[in-house]
């Protein structure tokens, strides 16, 4: 039986008699969501901000934020889990919280590019404005690492994308880093609570909303800080995979459009894949081997994970 979830909460003098227009809803799970915080709090907005500890058990962490909640000018409230319950549910969580028509899911690592950042977001939640939308994000105030340059060169490839390009498969390129959705759209299409662990509930959500909603893309980016390194990119991606199975369960006519699916589904027909599969994902964790082949590793590791679940 699933113990209960205990929640607390710490809310700044500024949050009683708030009337925003914009939610910001912000999970984090043992990163310090301090610095972000503070580059929001420098606007001047029509905003409320809720941050959502996914269960740290991290005391030091929990004074730091609770101090940085009452220091902002913007309305903040602090919801601490007892124990953590994962991405779709923690989101899912934080709008209930949300007093706004509009909410802002962005992640705890990301960190804005732009100084009126908020304004625009707010500029758009007006009556009128898109009912999704997603800003996108970059790496231009992430730093240059040797040992996060193979998700740096993979995040530029694939993730870094202008609006033009993302809107050409609205759905594909949905991401909760930097997602505006009204409370209408969610309270109809939430996040689906059973999937676990990392991947593909942000892209399934998507695909979902799609079928009813446009959904726009905009460029309004914030830089992604938190790049992993190799193991974790390859350990989330093992994760994923059973959440891309039930991706295609329920939306294979939408994803057997993607590149990975139609790789995955190429790669089903190699046999041995058990032998094969750990060499491939030994050249990608290869620090002296170049980057490129690297990169096309990691991403052909995916594809072999994922042809488990493809017919």
């Amino acid at each position: 039986m699933t113990a209960h979830i205990t929640e607390w909460l710490v809310d700044n003098a500024a949050w009683a008699d708030a009337q925003p227009r914009l939610s910001v809803l912000i999970p984090f799970w043992r990163d310090d969501p301090a610095r972000l915080l503070a580059a929001l709090d420098r606007e001047e907005a029509s905003t409320e901000i809720v941050l959502l500890d996914d269960g740290s058990g991290d005391e030091a962490l929990a004074q730091r934020v609770a101090e940085a909640v009452q220091a902002a000018r913007l309305p903040v409230r602090y919801v601490r889990l007892s124990a953590n319950e994962g991405r779709a549910k923690g989101r899912n969580r934080l709008t209930r919280h949300a007093r706004a028509a509009t909410f802002l899911f962005l992640d705890s690592d990301m960190l804005p590019d732009r100084g009126d950042f908020l304004r625009a977001w707010t500029g758009l939640a007006t009556e009128g404005g898109p009912m999704v939308a997603f800003g996108g994000f970059s790496l231009d105030q992430t730093p240059v690492t040797r040992e996060h340059a193979l998700h740096r060169a993979m995040a530029l490839h694939s993730d870094c994308t202008p609006a033009a390009e993302r809107a050409l498969q609205p759905e594909k390129h949905v991401f909760t880093s930097n997602l505006m959705v009204r409370r209408a759209v969610f309270e109809t299409v939430a996040f689906d609570e059973g999937f676990s662990g990392w991947g593909w509930e942000d892209v399934e959500w998507a695909m979902r909303v799609a079928a009813r909603w446009p959904i726009a893309h905009v460029d309004n980016p914030a830089s992604h800080l938190g790049l992993d390194r190799a193991a974790t990119i390859a350990a989330k991606y093992e994760q994923s995979a059973a959440n891309f199975a039930r991706v295609v369960a329920a939306h294979r006519e939408v994803v057997s459009s993607y590149p990975s699916y139609k790789v995955a589904r190429l790669l089903r027909l190699v046999p041995a894949r058990g032998l094969w599969r750990p060499m491939i994902k030994a050249v990608a964790l290869a620090d002296l081997a170049p980057i490129p082949l690297r990169a096309f590793s990691m991403r052909l590791y995916r594809a072999a994970l994922y042809a488990e679940a493809v017919r």
